[in-house]
């Protein structure tokens, strides 16, 4: 670890003394992939790409449209992400931003965030107190074919296989209990299918209904539930 990323950070980052292994914090970095991207092909997905979010004024990406009327408030009131505000978001979302979208429980591992938050450090634009680095892609959890994935579901015949998905997912998109999916981004939604039904995504039972499904089916749910944000 260079000396630069051993620097000590506020109270606030807790049992973690140092802002992390941005290496290790790579790996943590997995846990967000399923939403957001960062480096140099990021692009908004379910999420915002986090490029920049060192210094950034809070639900301010222009180009992303899917924060919570929480978070943009908080913006306005000059909330800016640095190392105290994501260590806190990171920890417990809900805690810092009552109604985020972020379905997310939050890393309690204070040495995690620590890691995280030392490897998105150095996507951000001069990064303070750390060299400039070269970003490094993350690579997607599956790789699909062009062909695949432009495949354009009907959104008829994804309402009528829907009924399996809403007995647990809400067609309102409220997140109460179980991660919403209206909205989604289509090649999101198949993504996260198709690494479901490879068994790269672990969830019994999403690995069996996703295994069910054919592409023409997986892409007709995907339309149908982007088209009801």
């Amino acid at each position: 670890m260079t000396l630069a990323l051993s620097l000590i950070v506020s109270a606030n980052i807790g049992e973690a003394s140092e802002i992390g292994d941005a290496e290790q914090g790579k790996t943590v970095f997995k846990k967000c992939s399923a939403c957001h991207q960062v480096g140099p092909d990021a692009k908004n997905r379910i999420g915002p790409q986090l490029n920049a979010v060192f210094g950034r004024r809070a639900g301010g990406v222009e180009d992303y449209s899917r924060y919570s009327d929480g978070l943009k408030r908080a913006g306005a009131d000059g909330m800016v992400w640095d190392l105290d505000t994501l260590n806190a978001y990171l920890e417990n979302p809900k805690a810092l931003v009552s109604d985020t979208r972020m379905n997310f429980r939050g890393l309690s591992d204070a040495q995690e965030r620590a890691n995280l938050l030392a490897f998105l450090r150095i996507y951000s634009d001069n990064p303070a107190n750390i060299p400039e680095a070269q970003p490094t892609a993350i690579a997607p959890e599956v790789v699909l074919s062009p062909e695949l994935l432009a495949l354009v579901g009907d959104k008829d015949y994804g309402e009528y296989l829907s009924s399996e998905c809403l007995t647990c997912h809400q067609s309102n998109g409220s997140n109460q209990g179980i991660p919403a999916i209206t909205g989604w981004p289509t090649e999101d939604f198949v993504v996260a299918m198709h690494a479901y039904k490879q068994k790269i995504r672990v969830h019994p039972v999403m690995q069996m209904m996703a295994g069910r499904l054919s592409d023409e089916e997986i892409a007709a749910l995907a339309a149908y539930f982007n088209h009801l944000e």
